[in-house]
């Protein structure tokens, strides 16, 4: 089934009505199935709720009731409330972000057109549960947001049965920045509260295929980029960093992973997936195949032996979905598990939430390599502001935390929800003025990436290889 896409209803012809018409009814068959099959309660919850989101639009979309086995005869423009008509939808794919909404991506929409399921109260409160641990701000407030199948894993740490974590990097410069390392420091709390393994695939071979780099430009910058993901505090005996252009050639096991679901996706299927053109090398159409099999436990002998059986937990931003929705529809054709998921929001750029950060523009990421001077000028010159144009009119009017970047910011990186909602309350007020604002983030981000900078420097090269030779890890599974 095609990924269910929800467009501006006016945009939508004929044919995106059949197109709804068809993933309608085989959504209606995977609820089907999943209740004959008597899965989790909330994974029939959450499939049950994108069928009816998908009715809703289609009734949107032709005025009609869908209904099966009737087909829709027309599509009725009338049925589109008008401010509909200037809606642009949030351009999201693995390579670009962009909306034209200062706010961000509208996250509720890309759950609808991904199919996946939103993280609900009851899941952050299970999490609490299960691990004995306070969920980690980033799911408390909603920078963790969808998840696919994260009941299932929590089924299996209750059965007493072990997961392993997969996340990456793809290394296109020296510096990385404050929004890579969002999975990362999620990815060190899961490891820690669930006492779990970690594979990091640094995918050194895409950006060679995708960027205007050299081979040997592209493994020096995964060198570079492992010392700062190893000062994230991974733990060195249950995490294993690997580049695809060494580990490729040096593990038949993986190797034969990447053939496996190279032999099971179709030219048209990632095309279709990934908007691939006929003028793309053929190194970018085999190349989801390669990110894909880190997904499964039969890729990494040296850690788990002959066992095909451990499933995988992946925390990504939403803009890798797409490797992995393709993943878990090869996953049981193949004899695996399909991976769960768990998905983050985009960290904004400094000139504001349209975009993510980008590593090729230095204003508009803060770095890991930036003094404090640099993050106080970046800050307070290029910080988008929600605030008023005069401090009397912000008096009065108090500024839009929704849309300030200072805020947004200090959502990811001060922990005190208490302080995090004093802030809010008085900047929407007009107590606190923008300068004030990014005053408070520059005292938020320049200990803790000075703290990041002198944790880099103990990590040495003899660090580095051992994190990225493959060996046994050490976990209970």
């Amino acid at each position: 089934m095609k990924p269910y896409n929800s467009k501006s209803v006016l945009q939508v012809k004929m044919s995106s009505a059949m197109d709804l018409y068809e993933q309608l009814t085989a959504q209606g068959q995977a609820v089907r199935e999943l209740k004959a099959q008597k899965a989790n309660k909330a994974e029939v919850e959450c499939a049950v709720q994108l069928l009816l989101r998908m009715k809703q639009d289609y009734k949107r979309v032709t005025g009609q009731d869908y209904e099966a086995g009737r087909p829709p005869t027309h599509t009725d423009a009338d049925a589109a409330p008008a401010e509909d008509e200037e809606e642009e939808e949030d351009a999201v794919d693995p390579w670009n972000v962009s909306t034209s909404s200062a706010k961000g991506v509208d996250y509720d929409k890309l759950i609808v057109r991904f199919g996946s399921c939103k993280i609900e109260q009851e899941l952050v409160d299970r999490i609490a549960r299960v691990t004995g641990k306070t969920p980690h701000h980033f799911l408390r407030r909603g920078i963790f947001f969808s998840h696919r199948d994260m009941h299932q894993i929590l089924d299996a740490v209750e059965s007493r049965k072990s997961f392993y974590l997969y996340t990456g990097r793809g290394p296109s410069s020296e510096a990385m920045h404050v929004g890579h390392m969002i999975p990362f420091l999620f990815t060190k709390w899961l490891q820690d509260v669930f006492d779990v393994p970690l594979v990091v695939q640094m995918t050194d071979d895409e950006k060679y295929l995708w960027k205007d780099l050299s081979l040997e430009e592209c493994h020096r910058y995964t060198l570079e980029n492992a010392r700062d993901i190893i000062a994230c505090g991974f733990h060195p005996d249950k995490t294993f960093l690997f580049s695809d252009l060494d580990y490729m050639g040096a593990s038949p096991a993986f190797y034969r992973n990447v053939v496996k679901v190279q032999k099971h996706v179709t030219f048209n299927q990632v095309k279709g997936i990934f908007g691939f053109t006929d003028s793309d090398c053929i190194g970018k159409i085999s190349f989801p195949a390669i990110q894909a099999a880190p997904s499964f436990s039969s890729s990494f002998p040296q850690i788990f032996g002959d066992r095909s059986d451990v499933q995988c937990l992946i925390p990504c931003a939403i803009d890798q979905d797409p490797y992995f929705r393709m993943t878990r529809d090869v996953a049981p054709r193949i004899g695996y598990l399909k991976p769960a998921l768990l998905h983050s929001t985009f960290f904004p750029a400094l000139q504001g939430a349209q975009t993510k950060m980008s590593a090729s523009d230095a204003n508009s990421s803060i770095f890991l390599t930036d003094t404090a001077k640099q993050i106080k000028n970046k800050v307070n010159k290029h910080a988008f502001s929600g605030g008023k144009d005069t401090v009397e009119e912000h008096r009065k009017l108090g500024g839009n935390p929704d849309v300030d970047v200072s805020f947004m910011y200090l959502t990811f990186f001060l922990e005190d929800d208490e302080q995090l909602e004093k802030i809010r309350q008085d900047y929407r007020s007009g107590a606190l003025l923008t300068g004030e604002l990014k005053k408070r983030l520059i005292e938020t981000l320049q200990p803790m990436i000075a703290a990041h900078q002198e944790r880099r420097k103990l990590v040495t090269d003899e660090t580095v290889r051992h994190f990225m030779t493959p060996r046994k890890l050490h976990f209970n599974c």
